[in-house]
Order: structure tokens, then sequence, then C-alpha cells
């Protein structure tokens, strides 16, 4: 391996250090952006059952917010219990442009790099055509520069694609699914709405 980092010259270590971001933001999104961590399974009827045993109170609001993203659109709707439908839906609404933020986080650095690893493998790639025009000269060509040229070049092109087209799949990946979690957490969101604002009615 390092035979060919040699080989590829020094424009490889710029396609290397997108790499290394991009694995890490992977990683990062893959442990961040599980489904029992976002939008926890039961978190709605648990709510429920808390506010029907003691109230909206600071205790709920608490326990909400530090639970998961969805517990803080949840608690941004108990917050307002005591208010009109519309307010509770617009602060849960307020909470989960927060909440869409944190979850997209890093993703456009991860599109970033998907789109110029290409670019970096194509100035690779030029970079190995301009040594393999400076190898010619009066007496013809340098063998040994010639081939240093084709190595760069060849080199660096494939390592672009390497990283750009995994980074890609994931980037796309990951804004599936932050979507489709949105959209999940907008609907029990919705739902305690509903339920709260019911049950306070009732019970006026």
């Amino acid at each position: 391996m390092w035979a060919i980092i040699e080989a590829a010259g020094w424009p490889i270590w710029t396609i290397i250090a997108a790499s290394v971001v991009s694995l890490a933001i992977i990683l990062e999104r893959l442990y961040s952006l599980r489904r029992q961590s976002v939008a926890p399974d039961g978190l709605l009827a648990q709510t429920l059952q808390e506010y029907r045993r003691a109230g909206g109170g600071q205790d709920l609001q608490q326990q909400l917010l530090n639970h998961s993203p969805l517990g803080r659109l949840f608690c941004a709707g108990v917050r307002h219990v005591g208010d009109s439908r519309e307010v509770m839906k617009e602060a849960i609404e307020d909470e989960g442009r927060v909440v869409a933020y944190q979850l997209e986080r890093f993703l456009t650095t991860l599109g970033t790099i998907a789109a110029m690893a290409p670019l970096l493998g194509l100035l690779g790639t030029v970079i190995g055509m301009i040594e393999i025009f400076g190898a010619q000269d009066a007496s013809g060509a340098n063998p040994q520069q010639l081939a240093h040229g084709i190595s760069v070049a060849l080199y660096n092109t494939a390592f672009g694609l390497i990283v750009a087209i995994p980074s890609m799949m994931f980037y796309r990946f990951f804004r599936s699914k932050v979507d489709g979690l949105l959209v999940e957490m907008e609907a029990q969101a919705v739902k305690l709405v509903e339920v709260l604002h019911g049950e306070r009615k009732n019970g006026s």
C-alpha cells in the first residue's frame, strides 16, 4: 500500500485526508441516526402515561428533553399543553427545525467530499500528465519519469473514485433516513398534540 501511495505522488494525500473525514462522518452518523436513539418505540405511550399520572410539570419536560430528538418534540408540546392546538403545533415545528438541523449535521460535508473527491483525482491526473510531458526533452523521454507521471495520473483518478462512490452512497442513504425519521417524528408529535389537547378540552 505504501508503494502505491508513493507512486501516486503528493496529490494522493488530499484524497486520503478526504477519505479519513468521510469515514469518520459515516461512522458517526451510523451511530447517531439509529432509530432507537432518535425516535424510540413506545415513547408516545410512555409520555401520555406519565402526563396522566403526574401532569406536564418540569420533571416530565426535563426527562423528555434529555431523552431523544423525539422527546424534545414531545417536550415542546407538553410545555404548551395549556395553549391552543395551533400554538402547540407551532412550538413543535420550531423545535423540529432545530432537531432536523442536528440530524443533518455533517451531511453537507459528506456530500461535498463525494463531489470533490473525483476533482481531487482529476487534479492528480493533470499533475501526472504535466510530469509526463515534462519527461520529454531533446534526447527523448526519460522512462523512469514517464512511468512516474503515468502512476500519478492513474492512481489519483482511481483513489478519487474509490472515495467518492461510497461517500455519495452513504450521503444519499443518510438523507433518506433523516427524511424518514422526521416524517415519523412529526406524525407522532401531531398525535401527541391531538391526544393532549383533546383530553384537556374534555376535562375542562
